[in-house]
């Protein structure tokens, strides 16, 4: 989020000044159906008002027929334990880090005919990832509820997931 005041649809006053300075009364006459001005309240948009339709329409609920997606839910819920993947052949991935890059065998392209990796993952303890925050092995049934938690439009951290995030209080 911006620390400076963003214009989201109310602008800030206009200075008073005879050059350059938008006349409100002028756009209101002009405009007189423009959700920014109208006095009907069924048709106005506020801040407030389009802070709460972004929450509504991309921070809640379950997506159908997304984009990439069949269906995904936008509340972090049931997001997966890391330790609980399963590895192995048939194309199950080789570590829950990573995919099995075993070739299916001569004729074959099925996933199913992998079998599993049996050559040496790299140690995740010692791969650190690029950017702030939490190693990339930190589960996302540990980190999901907690970014869950920031529900309103304006309270999230720059440069952190959520609080404590980055390791710091």
């Amino acid at each position: 989020m911006a620390s400076q005041p963003q214009t989201i649809v109310q602008p800030a006053l206009p200075p008073d000044s005879k050059f350059g300075a938008r006349n409100v009364e002028v756009l209101k006459a002009c405009f007189p159906e423009c959700p920014v001005y109208t006095n009907n309240p069924d048709k106005a948009i506020t801040d407030d008002e389009r802070k709460q339709a972004f929450h509504e329409l991309a921070l809640e609920g379950m997506v159908i027929n997304g984009l990439g997606f069949n269906s995904f839910n936008r509340d972090f819920v049931d997001a997966p334990n890391i330790a609980d993947v399963e590895t192995g052949g048939g194309g199950k991935p080789a570590s829950p880090y990573g995919p099995n890059i075993t070739s299916p065998g001569p004729g074959s392209t099925s996933a199913a005919d992998q079998a599993p990796f049996v050559g040496e993952l790299p140690d995740i303890e010692n791969n650190i990832e690029y950017g702030s925050g939490m190693k990339g092995t930190t589960s996302p049934s540990k980190t999901s509820p907690e970014i869950a938690r920031q529900t309103i439009l304006g309270t999230y951290i720059s440069g952190r997931s959520y609080q404590g995030s980055d390791g710091r209080s």
